[in-house]
């Protein structure tokens, strides 16, 4: 070999070696980026820079898994694109973004971000300006960001695509023939339903009866990625004809005859709440005396501070949200054909159903659930004449003078189902120009003025309960009036700086005492006949149903016979506690090798009607049967 083969060969050599360490430059910055990512991700969602070192210095948790998955994403969004590095433009700004989203929502809703979130995100940016009132300051700023990173990310495509490298054929389908099978394989071990070595192996834990935990060990990413498939409910173990067959019923007794069919109001006041258990604080005068008067019990809501859909699903059908993957909603995901509810069993005996709320039908999907639900109409804003407002929203008092006219131009029995709105959050100092109810106490300003700006709300919605009430006092008709809250209120700091709660959002988890604390609404059961019905205690709103057909003197084999079983054993069914009729609680019940027949029999029923074959639809809900076969 002569000087000049020599020379060519050392320039080969070095221009593979420069060559070769490029690809490996590329690969590491490819690294490093999915590396920021991550942990600008959990950052973020965790709030705590020392909780995100921990995520990644404990090898039990899979924070090196999900960097890997970024990296192999960016490595395949890169071979795509044809240019190095221009994948983390798309991701991270996405990513992050939803960080930032569910970073939120658990400052006011205690959850983090769901997958099934998505489904109503129209549903955010309709209440965006009601939150801009709240916080314009933060508004603004935020507005400022969004601004600013969108110039950001303008200039940094600009900048990458001068900048960033093309990608050789070569390195795009190496790239790709890596990248793709692993990200493939990746993706067919995320069913939660579905047991994985492999999964384990990574660290990857679905814990999906405590959601909490199931994103504090896999991170956000692999936690929502876990939670994707939850709109697939999968049959519970043990789900078959036999099984139905085998769940026992109460015959309607033959001859059975009602009193005159009373007329049916019922009405879940939004965000209704006792802020007198504050007992740092006194309000005075005391906001809700009437309801007080005539209160019954107490409703256990399942939700903190929104997701009054999830309510009101209970409260309609007596069907139980415990059954449903954590974080659903059965309004968004699940109602997708005709469900038995309280309209078709009070449209099979002669009445008129009716929904009323003072908002946009498409908010919850309520004009199609409604449809499902057997309601004959639904009256939402857009059907209904222009109504005060007090607030943000419209009045407590103008809804119910609109319920009133409604029910005074009805002839047959009537059940009307309304959603208030006045409410609804966020309560701000200025939301009434004039608060009557004074808070005394060791709270800050702004606490006190929240504090005093809700529990006006509270003082105009029992005094819409007298309205209504009076009302029904002159009327020759047995009119039976049901009023509940659907959930505590979102007062933020105030619950923290009060001592009511550990922090400013209620507990998934806890004892029976906290947990009632923390979840119990105000239930009013009252009849112009016969008054107030007493000592329900606290139930789930699944058994609503069978309070409301109970006082207005039905038999009915599914909500007197077998809901009336289940109620008579328990009176909470929650995701993660069952509180029995003697107060005793059974904590992770779903977790357990053995569950309650009953609440076995229960499960396998509500599953039945809403994803299965119905089997028991003629036995357990007839009045829903015979209407399908009248054509609904």
């Amino acid at each position: 070999m002569d000087a000049t083969e020599g020379l060519a060969v050392e320039a080969g050599f070095a221009a593979r070696h420069a060559k070769a360490l490029a690809v490996l430059r590329s690969l590491a910055v490819s690294g490093l980026l999915a590396l920021a990512t991550v942990v600008a991700i959990e950052w973020i969602t965790r709030g705590s820079l020392a909780q995100t070192w921990l995520y990644f210095t404990n090898l039990e948790q899979p924070g090196w898994t999900t960097t890997g998955v970024f990296f192999l994403l960016y490595l395949a969004i890169d071979a795509l694109i044809g240019r190095q590095h221009k994948a983390v433009l798309f991701v991270s700004p996405l990513v992050v973004l939803m960080g930032v989203i569910s970073q939120q929502k658990q400052v006011f809703l205690t959850d983090p971000l769901y997958p099934t979130d998505l489904l109503f995100g129209r549903q955010i940016i309709e209440l965006m300006p009601v939150l801009v009132q709240d916080r314009p300051w933060t508004a603004a700023a935020l507005a400022l960001a969004v601004v600013g990173g969108v110039v950001g990310l303008v200039s940094l495509w600009i900048f990458a695509w001068r900048r960033f490298r093309p990608l050789t054929k070569k390195e795009r389908l190496t790239r790709l023939a890596i990248a793709l099978p692993l990200l493939a394989g990746f993706v067919s071990i995320m069913d939660y339903n579905e047991f994985s070595w492999v999964r384990d192996r990574l660290k990857i834990f679905p814990i999906m009866w405590d959601q909490a935990e199931n994103y504090r060990h896999n991170g956000f990413v692999m936690a929502f990625a876990i939670n994707l498939p939850m709109a697939n409910v999968q049959a519970p173990s043990g789900y078959m004809v036999d099984a139905i067959d085998k769940i026992p019923s109460k015959p309607l007794p033959a001859g059975t005859t009602h009193r005159s069919k009373p007329d049916v109001i019922v009405v879940m006041s939004e965000s209704l709440w006792d802020p007198t258990r504050i007992k740092s604080v006194k309000l005075s005068p005391d906001p809700m005396p009437v309801i007080r008067e005539s209160q019954s019990g107490n409703v256990f809501s399942p939700e903190f501070g929104g997701l009054t859909a999830n309510v009101e699903f209970e409260a309609l059908t007596g069907f139980s949200n415990a059954f449903l993957p954590t974080g659903s909603i059965p309004y968004q995901q699940y109602v997708r054909k005709p469900i038995p509810s309280l309209a078709t069993f009070f449209r099979a005996e002669g009445y008129t159903a009716r929904a009323i709320h003072p908002f946009s039908g498409w908010f919850w999907n309520r004009s199609s659930v409604y449809k499902a639900f057997g309601f004959q109409t639904f009256k939402d804003v857009d059907k209904m004449p222009p109504l005060a407002k007090r607030g943000n929203f419209t009045s407590d008092e103008a809804l119910t003078k609109e319920i009133i006219r409604q029910a005074d131009a009805q002839e047959d029995p009537f059940f009307f189902f309304t959603v208030t709105l006045q409410g609804h959050g966020p309560y701000d100092d200025g939301r009434y120009t004039k608060t009557d109810v004074s808070v005394d106490g060791k709270l800050d300003a702004r606490d006190n003025r929240m504090l005093a700006s809700y529990a006006q709300g509270v003082k105009e919605a029992d005094k819409s309960l007298k309205m209504l009430m009076d009302w029904a006092k002159e009327r020759d008709r047995e009119t039976i009036i049901v009023v509940f809250g659907d959930h505590l209120p979102p007062l933020n700091t105030v619950y923290k700086n009060s001592g009511y709660m550990k922090g400013i959002t209620a507990a998934r988890k806890g004892t029976p005492e906290q947990m009632k604390n923390e979840h119990e609404t105000p239930l009013v059961i009252w009849s112009n006949k016969t008054g107030v019905e007493k000592e329900v205690g606290t139930i789930s709103p699944a058994f609503l149903s069978y309070y409301i057909l109970k006082e207005a003197g039905f038999e009915h084999p599914y909500y007197t016979g077998f809901l009336g079983a289940v109620h008579d054993k328990l009176r909470v069914i929650d995701r993660y506690m069952l509180i029995d009729a003697k107060g005793k609680a059974t904590a992770d019940w779903a977790r357990k090798k053995t569950i309650d027949p009953l609440v076995r029999d229960f499960r396998f029923l509500q599953h039945d009607i809403m994803f299965g074959k119905q089997y028991g639809l003629e036995r357990f809900f007839d009045s829903h049967a015979e209407l399908m076969s009248a054509g609904y």
